[in-house]
């Protein structure tokens, strides 16, 4: 299954990370924290227990969903229907701009399926693409606590609100690491269950790779990802926004226009790519 629990600025749609596709271990901490009074707290403690508890979740948490998911770009508007399995994930076109495909645009997304379920080489290269994906953004989640200023902005019942800012003694290690480090901006927190609500981040300056030569990030880019209990302890993203100005030689969506929206979850029983399609040969 591709996950879809975890975020990075790359992928800023899943906290896991997936579709739509999100950033993704020690539960009792976690508990710990979230039952504490929060001025017994300071603010990175906030963000570190809730960050465990997503990688936690996302170790632990396997189940694998079907929804609808609308992916827009400058090119497209598309409505897709989703089937997460075992193998992977296989979605199909239902709708172009608002309007219901023709006969010859279904035929043409069919055979693309069909393709792809023939190809086993293509499916282990989604995969690897997929777990290479999911690697990133558990990086980045990790990073969190280390990258940034917290400073608590506002608590209201469960839901806590923190705003950050790149902390001037923090190193980036690597080209994700230095693009995050330059971001600022606000994470919300359900406290009743330590999970990360949203978040949102915009480039306070620009960013260059190789004194420009790797690439350009654009100041005033910005990213908003949310997340949802669809199902009690389920969380899910349920919206991404994208609107990253520049090109980064290093990265494929960074440096993007795309907002996606999921919908309609519900649990998939498909273990294969094959009885995915007969799930979306059931959809209209």
């Amino acid at each position: 299954m591709m996950k879809s629990s975890t975020v990075s600025p790359a992928h800023l749609a899943t906290f896991a990370v997936s579709p739509s596709r999100p950033l993704r271990i020690a539960l009792a901490v976690a508990v710990a924290f979230a039952v504490a009074p929060l001025h017994a707290q300071d603010a990175k403690s906030i963000v570190s227990a809730a960050v465990q508890r997503e990688l936690a979740a996302d170790r632990e948490d396997h189940t694998a969903y079907q929804y609808r998911d609308r992916d827009i770009t400058p090119d497209h508007d598309t409505l897709y229907y989703t089937v997460e399995t075992p193998q992977g994930t296989l979605r199909k076109k239902l709708e172009d701009h608002g309007h219901p495909l023709s006969a010859a645009d279904r035929q043409a997304d069919q055979q693309r399926i069909n393709i792809l379920l023939a190809d086993p080489a293509a499916q282990s290269r989604a995969r690897k693409d997929a777990s290479h994906d999911d690697g990133e953004a558990e990086q980045m989640l990790r990073l969190l606590p280390q990258a940034f200023l917290w400073t608590v902005t506002n608590e209201s019942g469960d839901i806590v609100t923190l705003d950050f800012k790149p902390d001037p003694n923090f190193s980036p290690s690597g080209f994700e690491s230095k693009v995050l480090s330059a971001m600022g901006g606000q994470i919300t927190v359900d406290r009743s269950e330590n999970r990360i609500r949203s978040i949102k981040g915009t480039l306070l300056d620009d960013v260059t790779f190789f004194l420009g030569i790797g690439g350009r990030l654009h100041r005033g880019g910005s990213f908003e990802v949310q997340r949802r209990e669809i199902v009690p302890g389920h969380w899910q993203m349920t919206e991404s926004k994208v609107h990253i100005g520049g090109r980064a030689l290093f990265f494929k969506s960074i440096g993007s226009q795309e907002d996606e929206f999921r919908s309609d979850f519900k649990p998939s029983n498909a273990q294969t790519l094959q009885q995915a399609n007969e799930i979306l040969n059931q959809i209209h």
